[in-house]
Formats: C-alpha cells, sequence, structure tokens
C-alpha cells in the first residue's frame, strides 16, 4: 500500500472534506456528525496552508485517507498549547497511518513552538486511546457526558503529550 503523508495542500480541499465527512457520519469518533460544506472546508485549508498550520494528510492515488492536525491556542499564555484531531477512513484504519501522520503533525507543532498537545477521545474509543498511549499521551481525566450522540451520553478521555522544553519529545 503506498500511502503519501504531508502536509496539507489547498487541492486537497475537496477530498479532505470527503474524508472528515466519511468518518463523522459514523457518529462515534468526531464530535460533529457531517463536515462543513466544501466552500468552508476550502477557507479553513487555506488558512491552514498560510499559516503554517501542522495539519497533515494520508493521501492514496490522490484521495485522502486520514488526517492529523494541532492547531495552536490564541491566548499569549497559552501560545505553547494546541488541541490535537484526527480521523482515518474505515478502510484504512489499524495500518499504522494514525502513528505515522501523529508523529509528523507533533514534529511540526513542536517546530512552531507547541510544546503541550492536548485531545479529548470518547472513553469508549479504545484503538485510539491505544494509538495515543503509543505516542506519548497520558491521562489527565475522564470527563463525564462529555459528548451526546442520539441522546446517549459518552465520557470523553482527556490526554495530554509533553513535547520540548515542557517534557520529554
Amino acid at each position: 500500500m503506498c500511502i503519501e503523508i504531508r502536509r496539507i495542500q489547498l487541492s486537497d480541499a475537496a477530498s479532505y472534506r470527503d474524508c472528515l465527512d466519511s468518518v463523522a457520519r459514523e457518529r462515534r469518533y468526531l464530535a460533529q456528525v457531517e463536515a462543513l460544506p466544501l466552500d468552508r472546508i476550502k477557507e479553513f485549508v487555506a488558512n491552514t496552508v498560510a499559516q503554517d498550520a501542522a495539519q497533515y494528510v494520508a493521501v492514496k492515488d490522490g484521495n485522502v485517507v486520514g488526517w492529523c492536525d494541532i492547531f495552536g491556542h490564541w491566548a499569549y499564555a497559552l501560545k505553547h498549547v494546541g488541541s490535537l484531531g484526527m480521523g482515518v477512513r474505515k478502510d484504512y484504519r489499524q495500518q499504522g497511518l494514525g502513528t505515522k501522520l501523529i508523529r509528523a503533525t507533533l514534529d511540526h507543532a513542536l517546530r512552531k513552538g507547541i510544546y503541550r498537545v492536548t485531545l479529548e477521545a470518547r472513553s469508549d474509543n479504545i484503538h485510539a486511546i491505544q494509538l495515543y498511549e503509543r505516542v506519548g499521551f497520558r491521562h489527565e481525566a475522564l470527563t463525564k457526558a462529555a459528548l451526546k450522540f442520539d441522546n446517549v451520553f459518552y465520557d470523553g478521555v482527556q490526554m495530554s503529550l509533553l513535547q520540548g522544553p515542557a517534557g520529554v519529545a
């Protein structure tokens, strides 16, 4: 399987939206249940590229099959903190793409001065939690009733990773 891990490009917007929408419609892994309209996604990707943000995609045959991003906080005292989000299309999970995406994104975020990376995963998303643990994330809190899908509440697992001056990379 020849899958390229690289920074997102404006030309990826439509394929990224399709991938995001596919994962969101599973109603399990993301807080959203569908992707935003393509014009909003194009604007988002253009801003990401212009700001040299840490957003990477896994691309196979020209199609985005996964993504990972870390966006920094806007406030002065929190500029060293970023929040991680990611997703991989169902048919491409459990093949090591998540690890490759996270590592590339973490490296980019560190170069941008993001030393603390946080995330929240649904507590029953065991594969994702295990992935985050393997790359060095540590549990910080369990958030009761953090997410609600179809009138069912789910707890959230808050995790963080310290890198660079804030901790061990």
